[in-house]
C-alpha cells in the first residue's frame, strides 16, 4: 500500500464498495449539519456505495444515532450503524468466556451493547466480574471508576471502548474516554484493550457486518480516524471539515497519513488526480511544489487549486520526511480556502 497521497480515475463512490464514516466532524458537528454532507453520502449511495457509520462514542445506542443522521437528511437504520460501545462488547469474546460477568463503567450503550453479546452485565467488584468493559458517559463519577479498578486489580480483564483522551463539546475539549481509562489505568497499573479507533478492530467488524471484502475509510481526525485506516491497511480519505487541517496533513505522521483528502463529503463523488514526481518537484494538476533546504516552496499559479496544492506538498514533504530530511514547519502555509 502506498505511504503517499494517491489518485483514483473513478468516483470514490464507484472505486469503493464500502464507505466507513465517522460522525462528528463529517456527518454532523454537534446537532448541527455540515455543508454538503447529505448531498455527498447520498450520492454516494446512489452510486452503489455500502455506508456504516463508525464512531468512538460509546455513550449512544446506534437507534438514537441513526435517528439524528436521519433527522439531518442522511436517512440511515440501526444496522448501519458501529459503534465503539458494540465493538468494544464484540471485543471481550476474544478475553472471556460467552456468558461471563462484565462490570460495566459506562452509559447505557455500553451496557445494551454487552447484554446483546450474551455477557452478564454488573456493577460492583464484589460480582467478582471477569472483565471490566469501559465507555465515556457524562455521569460517570468516582464510585463506577473506582469499582472498575477494584475488579481490574483482582485481576479482571480490562477492555475499553476507546482511548480518545479529548472529547469536543460546545464549549471546547473536556476530557475524554482515554482519560477516564487512564485514571483506571493509573490507579492498576493495567494497560487496557481497546477496541475504538486506532485500534482496527472495529472497521473490521464493521466490514464484516457490511458483507463486504474492502473499504474506504472516512474522518476528519489523523490521529484515529486515518490512522486506524493506516493500522489496518485500509484507503483513508480526509475530509477538512473537522478536527484537522489541511496544513496537518502535510504534517503527519506516517502511521496517521490519508490516501485521499476533500474539502468535504462531495469528495467521495469525484475522482481524485495522483500527484506525481518530475526530478524534485511534485505536481499535482495544475500545482507544483518542491522542498529546498528543507523549505517547502509552492510555484506561482493562480490557476492552483489550494487543494491540489495540499496533495502536491503532503507527497513532497512526506518524500523528503521518509529520506531522513528535516522540514521546516515554518515554511508549511495555512490555506484559506480550506
Amino acid at each position: 500500500m502506498s505511504d503517499l497521497i494517491i489518485g483514483s480515475s473513478l468516483p470514490l463512490a464507484e472505486a469503493y464498495p464500502l464507505a466507513l464514516v465517522d460522525l462528528d466532524g463529517v456527518a454532523y458537528k454537534g446537532h448541527e449539519p455540515i455543508e454538503y454532507a447529505a448531498e455527498g453520502l447520498a450520492g454516494a449511495r446512489s452510486r452503489g456505495m455500502k455506508l456504516v457509520f463508525v464512531t468512538n462514542n460509546a455513550s449512544r445506542e446506534p437507534e438514537d444515532v441513526a435517528g439524528q443522521l436521519s433527522s439531518l437528511d442522511i436517512p440511515t437504520t440501526p444496522e448501519e450503524v458501529m459503534t465503539a460501545a458494540q465493538a468494544c462488547a464484540r471485543l471481550l469474546h476474544a478475553h472471556v468466556a460467552p456468558g461471563a460477568k462484565v462490570l460495566v463503567v459506562g452509559g447505557a450503550g455500553l451496557i445494551t451493547a454487552v447484554k446483546a453479546e450474551g455477557f452478564e452485565v454488573v456493577f460492583s467488584a464484589d460480582d467478582k466480574p471477569a472483565a471490566v468493559a469501559q465507555g465515556f458517559h457524562p455521569s460517570l463519577g468516582w464510585e463506577q471508576l473506582a469499582e472498575g479498578a477494584y475488579a481490574v486489580s483482582a485481576g479482571a480483564i480490562h477492555v475499553a471502548s476507546n482511548l480518545d483522551l479529548s472529547l469536543p463539546t460546545a464549549r471546547g475539549y473536556a476530557p475524554g474516554n482515554g482519560a477516564l481509562v487512564g485514571a483506571v489505568s493509573a490507579a492498576t497499573g493495567v494497560v487496557p484493550f481497546s477496541a475504538g479507533k486506532p485500534s482496527p478492530a472495529m472497521y473490521e467488524m464493521a466490514i464484516e457486518k457490511a458483507g463486504a471484502s474492502s473499504a474506504l475509510v472516512v474522518g476528519d481526525r489523523l490521529d484515529t480516524d486515518l490512522a486506524g485506516a493506516r493500522a489496518g491497511g485500509y484507503h483513508g480519505l480526509h475530509v477538512l471539515t473537522g478536527v484537522n487541517s489541511a496544513r496537518d496533513d502535510i504534517l503527519a505522521r506516517p502511521e496517521d497519513r490519508p490516501h485521499f483528502i476533500a474539502r468535504d463529503l462531495r469528495g467521495l463523488l469525484e475522482s481524485h488526480p495522483a500527484p506525481k514526481q518530475d526530478g524534485d518537484w511534485f505536481t499535482c494538476a495544475n500545482a507544483a511544489v518542491r522542498v529546498v533546504d528543507g523549505n517547502l516552496v509552492v510555484a506561482p499559479n493562480g490557476q492552483a487549486d489550494e487543494l491540489d496544492i495540499v496533495r502536491a506538498a503532503c507527497n513532497a514533504v512526506w518524500s523528503h520526511v521518509d529520506a531522513g530530511g528535516k522540514i521546516n514547519t515554518d515554511s508549511i502555509p495555512h490555506f484559506t480556502t480550506l
